[in-house]
């Protein structure tokens, strides 16, 4: 047999193995990640854009390994101003990749970095116009050491400080998708959005690492920040703005992986075998011929 006999056999199995491997049954595994509960340090602004206030997006990482359908989320934050559970408007969910995926590059150089940054723009969404559905607990009053709502800039003037502690309501927002996010195994961003009439919500952040909720992963990126003027770019909320340290924001996914069935190796060996066996028969028949 000679060589392009060869490869061309190859590649007919592999093609037989992947369309096997296609058809195999799958079973659902519950999928839960979280961040853990706000750890008290900072609260940063994310809100839809709307008349007299520019959109601003707050992301943090979580990683997938597997093919995942996100069923709902849930984020913990601040109502400030006096607003209340009833001052809530539009609720935004997105998720976004990592640059360089989804996004132009090399970038505009306006922020000190994009490397691990979120991607210019989401990979998908949903809102509470269509596609989600939000339900507001009330846990009481709280505070944060620091905040960023203004101060988000881009280079030279991105480092702040921060703009100092806020108080307010804390809020635990739970959305449900009725069309669930269905992701690759990636590394991700979720970014929640929350339009608040009378005032403004504050995403809390969880500690790094993480210490409660699901535990720590590699690697787990500080959360990001950026506002419409910066986009597409943005801004490590630690690192950048308030030129210290490093957060996540308190978070967490409920879904679930599909795994292959217990069955499905036993199928995809069954069905490459007559492939197999046929070759190795026909083999001298073949070596004759060259």
């Amino acid at each position: 047999m000679n060589i392009h006999s060869r490869i061309r056999r190859g590649c007919m199995l592999g093609a037989v193995l992947a369309a096997l491997a296609a058809a195999l049954p799958a079973s659902a595994a519950p999928f839960i990640f979280s961040t853990g509960g706000p750890d008290g340090l900072i609260g940063t602004a994310t809100r839809p854009g709307t008349a007299g206030k520019v959109e601003i997006e707050t992301a943090d990482d979580f990683i997938l390994g597997s093919h995942t359908s996100i069923t709902s989320a849930s984020f913990t934050g601040l109502l400030t101003g006096g607003a209340t559970a009833a001052s809530i408007g539009q609720v935004v969910a997105e998720i976004y990749r990592v640059f360089p995926k989804d996004s132009s590059n090399p970038p505009s150089g306006r922020v000190p970095t994009r490397t691990n940054s979120p991607s210019d723009v989401a990979f998908d969404s949903r809102d509470s116009g269509g596609g989600l559905t939000f339900s507001v607990a009330t846990l009481g009053a709280f505070t944060a050491a620091n905040s960023v709502l203004n101060g988000i800039n881009p280079l030279p003037g991105q480092t702040t400080g921060g703009e100092g502690p806020i108080s307010g309501t804390e809020v635990t927002i739970t959305v449900n998708f009725g069309t669930p996010f269905d992701l690759p195994a990636d590394h991700y961003f979720f970014v929640p959005q929350v339009e608040v009439t009378g005032g403004e919500f504050f995403w809390l952040s969880a500690a790094k690492p993480i210490v409660g909720g699901t535990g720590p992963f590699v690697p787990d990126l500080q959360s990001w920040i950026r506002n419409e003027p910066l986009a597409p770019d943005w801004l490590r909320i630690g690192t950048d703005i308030v030129g210290a340290g490093a957060f996540n924001a308190s978070f967490s996914l409920v879904g679930a992986t599909a795994v292959p069935e217990p069955g499905g190796i036993a199928l995809l060996l069954a069905g490459a075998l007559p492939l197999v066996l046929g070759r190795r028969r026909r083999a001298p028949a073949d070596s004759v011929q060259v």
